[in-house]
């Protein structure tokens, strides 16, 4: 059992049929197998043994793809992280991590480099994607060898294939521990309830590389059907829209800020050609407006799922099925889900309690945290911190993250409601709905919302919209407009805990 047999099973299929495309270069699923032979074979020889770690720190590129399956290669595990990351975050994962091996991008070597200046026992093996202007570091190009075929190690289920660290806006990053057999089953089915696609069509790889929504439901699931996989540097709306325009079929995953942004490119614009077979949002919940809009402008279903780093797919819309609006679908094949109270109890239908999910995509733990990994997996029951509610038809719906419920002198208020009546506003393009401390009745609603450029809308008007539409201890009291865009994760998640920080 090894993911690598991905790639090899497509090439030997398809060895001439382009596996990737990025800036204007594209290769072959021959020669990207031979590629990410020659560089298995020159980590061998710089002493990479199988379960050795290694931080893979670059952005979406063609490297980074050879990096992640010559490991897969030599049964070591990949630790991808953000290449923005600062020199705090990188202390923290080396010291956790304990890598062996660096490779990571000549433009994004100042932090990791102050890193090691001030760490001891830091990876012994440091290698960059690009020119390396510091004797410290092989270039990526000098590591291929010579020899373009390599014995893919034969792994185990259980013998770990990558740690993706969570994104610490909770608190300290957790190291999550995925096993060949996590991301194997996962990626595998995921690719199959899809259906048919036909050879010819392209996926759009717009989400980073170093997230598990991208490196699985995009880049293994891509490997494994043998698709040509159009790969950007970094999530362009205008030149997603050309592609889509060019391609005869594409499919697309996102995160909910992607389809907004898209919508604003095609706003007034319709594309003259879609392209788009169908498109899968995960990530985040989406917006039941922003998925309107966008159904409506491209014609192309979006199939809303969920997953989290510790279980990368679990739930799902069913393909060629209905779908629900606002809705995450149903459990995918091999796993089960259940919504329970804080008492351990199942909820009855239509009630609010927290998702569990069970099934062989579930996280083998958290590396380095016995107690934390004993809290959130109980009974092979991974407890994913998401409020939920299944309806009479056993669809799913999160109804927010549990650490976000405002309890608002005792009422509990999930704030993607708000959210949600919020994006009705056509003048609204993102928004953020979040507790803050009240003396008197513990906590009171805030929301942070960004406007169109020529919006007149001020914050009464946005509160009464809001007010006339929900119970009066629903709607925020506090509504603060502001022109930047909301910060977000590096994988265009909305970050709450900074928002609390800039917008007490």
């Amino acid at each position: 059992m090894n993911l690598a047999t991905y790639l090899e099973n497509s090439a030997a299929r398809s060895p001439e049929k382009t596996a990737i495309r990025f800036e204007g270069e594209q290769i072959s699923y021959k020669d990207l197998n031979s590629d990410c032979n020659r560089l298995a074979n020159g980590l061998s020889e710089l002493g990479i043994k199988p379960g050795d770690r290694c931080l893979v720190m670059m952005p979406n590129s063609i490297d980074i793809v050879r990096s992640y399956y010559a490991l897969a290669k030599l049964g070591a595990v990949a630790i991808p992280v953000n290449f923005l990351f600062r020199q705090h975050e990188l202390t923290y994962i080396v010291s956790d991590a304990k890598p062996k091996a660096f490779i990571g991008s000549s433009d994004y070597l100042e932090e990791i480099s102050k890193v090691l200046d001030a760490a001891e026992g830091g990876p012994e093996i440091l290698i960059t994607a690009g020119t390396s202007h510091s004797d410290r570091f092989r270039e990526l190009k000098d590591i291929y060898s010579a020899v373009e075929t390599f014995s893919t190690h034969e792994a185990e289920a259980d013998d770990l294939l990558a740690i993706i660290y969570t994104s610490g806006t909770t608190g300290v990053p957790k190291g999550v521990m995925l096993t060949q057999n996590n991301l194997i089953s996962n990626s595998t089915t995921i690719s199959e309830i899809r259906g048919d696609i036909e050879p010819d069509t392209v996926v759009l790889g717009v989400l980073p590389l170093f997230h598990i929504f991208g490196i699985n439901s995009v880049l293994n699931s891509s490997m494994y059907m043998g698709l040509t996989f159009q790969l950007f540097p970094h999530f362009d709306p205008e030149k997603v829209v050309e592609v889509i325009e060019k391609e005869n079929r594409t499919i697309l995953f996102a995160v909910p800020t992607m389809y907004n942004r898209l919508i604003g490119v095609v706003e007034g614009k319709p594309p003259k050609k879609n392209s788009l077979k169908f498109c899968v949002s995960g990530g985040a919940s989406m917006p039941v407006e922003i998925l309107k809009q966008f159904t409506d402008l491209f014609g192309a279903t979006i199939y809303e799922g969920y997953g989290l780093t510790e279980a990368p797919v679990c739930v799902e819309n069913p393909f060629g099925q209905e779908t629900r609006v606002g809705s995450i679908g149903f459990p995918i094949p091999h796993f089960s889900a259940r919504i329970i109270d804080e008492s351990g109890n199942e909820v009855a239908t239509n009630e609010v309690g927290e998702l569990t999910v069970k099934g062989p995509g579930v996280t083998k733990g958290y590396l380095n945290l016995e107690e934390a990994t004993a809290r959130t997996i109980q009974d092979g029951w991974l407890h994913t911190g998401d409020m939920a509610r299944m309806d009479d038809d056993g669809f799913y719906y999160i109804v927010d993250r549990k650490k976000d419920m405002i309890i608002r002198g005792g009422y509990n208020i999930y704030p993607r409601e708000i959210e949600e009546l919020l994006y009705q506003i056509p003048d609204v393009v993102e928004t953020a709905v979040y507790g803050v401390p009240h003396e008197d009745l513990g906590e009171e609603i805030a929301a942070v919302v960004v406007l169109k450029a020529n919006s007149t809308m001020d914050s009464e008007s946005i509160k009464a919209f809001v007010k006339e539409r929900v119970a009066p201890y629903k709607y925020p009291r506090i509504v603060r407009i502001v022109s930047e865009a909301l910060p977000k994760s590096g994988s265009g998640k909305i970050l709450k805990k900074e928002i609390r920080t800039m917008y007490v």
